[in-house]
């Protein structure tokens, strides 16, 4: 089951799996559903991609300058930044085949 939201015109402007106070009952099989949920990305999954390189950076950096350990991360955030720091090694190394003038990470 999932509850929607909708604007001044009727349009759905959210989908959630809780209730909030003004939402609909709908089926996620629904065609209105299924269309809010085709709708084109409006940026955010990029903007969110170079935030967390941004936070990965961040987290590098005050280890690097001793103010954190890695091992002050609880284990799911120790397990998830080395293996963003594994692809991203993969994909450097990747990239250095290309030749050095092509480097963009």
């Amino acid at each position: 089951m999932l509850y929607i939201s909708r604007d001044s015109q009727g349009r759905i402007q959210s989908i959630s799996r809780e209730p909030r106070p003004g939402d609909e009952v709908a089926e996620p099989d629904s065609p209105e559903v299924r269309q809010f949920l085709a709708q084109p990305d409006t940026g955010f999954d990029a903007l969110d991609a170079d935030f967390v390189r941004v936070i990965e950076d961040v987290i590098d950096t005050l280890i690097k300058n001793n103010v954190i350990k890695l091992t002050d991360l609880p284990p799911p955030a120790q397990r998830k930044l080395m293996a963003r720091k594994g692809m991203r090694n993969k994909l450097q190394e990747a990239l250095q085949l290309l030749g050095d003038d092509r480097m963009i990470i």
